[in-house]
């Protein structure tokens, strides 16, 4: 997944019991909400790398809560050593989900990994949590941003999430 060079390193997955295996992906595939909160459009986004789409079609969540969930039923591919992306990968979609606009400076304080590389998850498992009060205490926005990242890849990936959303709730829609 050569646009995850900027996840440096990987955690391993803490002692849990495993997920279920995931169900097929059918397409069109629909991503879910990583957070209950508000969506916000891709152009929206307060960070140019995602508003502009440079690393795919995203949209984001403005999270009412601390916690992370995964928008589809998939494999960890990657995670930051700070706790703050991960990255996942589900019948091809590859899927970067990123707590915060530059979230990075806060070297992890604020977040844990609850899944480790490699790791299969099911839809709606929670992934990180993040201290939302720390977040915006260091002065970042904590918008939840899930991108496609091979985008390019499918014929549409569209938003289809307004408004307040739930964890799990259609976001994201991906078309072969």
């Amino acid at each position: 997944m050569g646009l995850f060079v900027f996840l440096k390193g990987g955690k391993s997955a803490p002692e849990a019991e495993p997920a279920p295996a995931p169900a097929p992906v059918a397409f069109p595939a629909v991503l879910g909400a990583p957070s209950a909160g508000i969506c916000v459009a891709m152009e929206d986004i307060p960070d140019p790398v995602f508003s502009e789409g440079v690393l795919g079609v995203c949209c984001g969540v403005d999270p009412a809560e601390g916690k992370v969930c995964a928008p589809i039923d998939g494999e960890i591919t990657q995670l930051t050593d700070t706790c703050h992306a991960v990255g996942m990968e589900a019948a091809g979609i590859e899927i970067l989900i990123h707590v915060g606009v530059d979230t990075v400076e806060m070297k992890g304080d604020g977040f844990t990994c609850l899944v480790g590389e490699g790791q299969k998850v099911r839809k709606g498992q929670p992934l990180i949590t993040m201290d939302l009060d720390k977040i915006r205490a260091a002065g970042h926005p904590a918008t939840v941003i899930t991108a496609v990242t091979n985008s390019d890849d499918f014929a549409g990936v569209t938003q289809v999430a307004q408004g307040a959303v739930e964890p799990g709730a259609d976001l994201l829609r991906v078309e072969k």
